[in-house]
């Protein structure tokens, strides 16, 4: 019996002949090329985010910054990481120039540039490693596109939380409210959505690589990944009756440069609210940004409150700045006319350099007259985020919670039936942000399972169904209110339950791939 060592191997009914990868220590592109094809992955990427919302780019803009990643020397994939990043940034958050200025928004873009440069490297990495620990298919097809995914969603992670409790804007699921993988956000949470989308990306590079396979053959791998994760339905969450909202846009000059007085943006949500008085609602719901003084101890501010939750007979969940002896926090409260303010939540999460500055006197020194701009000096509160609004739990955010993983997820866990996010977007005024955030809040609605309020002082507000649908919007600065009866739901997803969990874990899986990678070719020079 004799064996023909030439028979191609075979993986179901393709021939995978050619398989073996290009030299994994020559780059795919020259370093001015790849510099130049990761400058332009950060426009195209934003372009699958809102305003533009055209999701399929942001894959592309994934698979820009892999290909020039490939084959790259550790310092020049720190610096192709760093322009694939900081492009993408200065694209993603420029709204932020309105309220912070030029320079801080391109300071945090360059902050999160160098998160993006490490992971860019790690990437590198096991581009180089891996082929060469396990060279086969299944190395070449599932271990490698895993542990790119793994890296990249551990970038994002660690981005997400820190320094100063981190910046989690622009992570790449954000851009799939609308997209056929939408349905995953019940199952994987954004951290799992991210994983997968960059699995997919990885998948179809390592399929064009593959030079000399059959065409066929290569397009069934990224094809075959896809169409089994198009394939998961959505989980399904089961309402069990509904809360009736009045939610309010006032549309005052509620930015931080107005000028506004508190009572003016008092009067303007008030004003607001006028119309709906005498209709049957369970709660009523202002924004961020309703007034900057207590109405626990300003008596005008309380008496508005106690007149809106009188005339609507409800309670009223407002927002105000509450005190501690020299501690200043930002509170949504939960007010009765005749009781007061019956239950608090003081925001967790406030934005390092908007709403505070950390360390003021290290930061100071190098932009004094910006600094100094930020008067008001939030402390991180440590109420919990729900509320008992006659026997409904209801869980509370203010503005970016929105964008905070750990704090949505304790909101379900404790109790929470439905979600208000309350926000003050005044200072971005018609830029992206206001879309990117009601994104966010859709995405969030499928990753909970439950209804949520996004309510804003100019916009953009609307109700949210647990699918992410839209069941009502305002327009932009427009006074105006919505009153739906928003299902109420118990349903715990599996993003709730393994969210956070599976983020850790595809992280810690790419970070121990890439050392083991490394270990093994290292002993096999040895």
């Amino acid at each position: 019996m004799s064996i023909n060592l030439t028979t191609r191997p075979t993986v179901g009914i393709f021939t995978f002949e050619g398989l073996r990868p290009a030299p994994h220590t020559r780059a795919v592109l020259p370093l001015w090329a790849a510099l130049v094809v990761s400058a332009a992955s950060g426009p195209v990427m934003d372009a699958g985010f809102p305003d533009k919302g055209f999701w399929p780019l942001t894959f592309v803009g994934i698979g820009l910054v892999l290909v020039s990643l490939i084959g790259r020397r550790n310092s020049s994939a720190l610096l192709v990481g760093f322009v694939a990043s900081l492009a993408f940034y200065l694209t993603q958050i420029s709204w932020a120039s309105l309220f912070l200025g030029l320079l801080p928004m391109a300071a945090l873009s360059v902050l999160e540039s160098l998160f993006a440069a490490l992971g860019g490297l790690a990437i590198t990495m096991a581009y180089r490693w891996m082929p060469r620990a396990w060279p086969g298919v299944l190395g070449r097809f599932a271990l490698l596109p895993v542990a790119v995914a793994g890296l990249w969603t551990g970038r994002e992670a660690w981005a997400a939380v820190w320094p100063y409790g981190g910046f989690s804007w622009g992570r790449a699921a954000m851009s799939q409210a609308d997209s056929p993988f939408a349905q995953l956000f019940g199952w994987l949470g954004m951290s799992g959505v991210s994983f997968v989308m960059v699995l997919l990306v990885a998948v179809t590079v390592e399929s064009l690589r593959a030079v000399g396979a059959p065409r066929i053959a290569r397009a069934t791998v990224p094809v075959g990944v896809a169409a089994a994760l198009l394939v998961v339905p959505a989980w399904q969450v089961s309402t069990d009756g509904s809360l009736r909202v009045a939610a309010v846009q006032g549309a005052g000059k509620a930015g931080y440069f107005d000028g506004s007085t508190a009572n003016e943006l008092l009067q303007a949500q008030l004003d607001a609210t006028v119309p709906i008085f005498g209709e049957q609602v369970d709660v009523v719901l202002w924004p961020e940004g309703t007034t900057y003084l207590d109405p626990i101890t300003d008596r005008y501010t309380g008496q508005v409150f106690d007149y809106v939750s009188e005339q609507m007979n409800a309670p009223l969940i407002a927002q105000g700045v509450t005190n501690s002896g020299d501690k200043y926090f930002n509170t949504v409260m939960l007010w009765k006319s005749g009781q007061g303010a019956l239950d608090l939540y003081n925001k967790k999460h406030p934005v390092p350099f908007g709403e505070y500055v950390p360390d003021r006197a290290f930061w100071r020194p190098f932009a004094p007259d910006l600094i100094d701009l930020i008067g008001r000096e939030y402390t991180p509160g440590t109420t919990d985020m729900v509320f008992d609004v006659d026997g409904v739990t209801v869980g509370v955010n203010i503005c970016f919670d929105i964008v905070d993983d750990q704090l949505l997820t304790d909101s379900v866990d404790e109790g929470a039936r439905v979600i208000f996010a309350s926000s003050n977007n005044a200072d971005f005024g018609r830029t992206d942000e206001s879309a990117q955030q009601l994104a966010i809040a859709r995405i969030r609605a499928m990753e909970l399972g439950r209804s949520v309020v996004n309510i804003s002082t100019v916009g953009l507000s609307a109700v949210i169904a647990p699918d992410g649908s839209i069941v009502q919007q305002l327009p932009w600065y427009t006074p105006g209110s919505m009153v739906q009866d928003v299902s109420l739901s118990s349903t715990i997803t599996p993003a709730v339950t393994l969210g956070r969990e599976l983020e850790w874990f595809v992280s810690a899986l790419g970070l121990a791939s890439i050392a083991i990678a490394g270990f093994t070719v290292r002993r096999r020079r040895g």
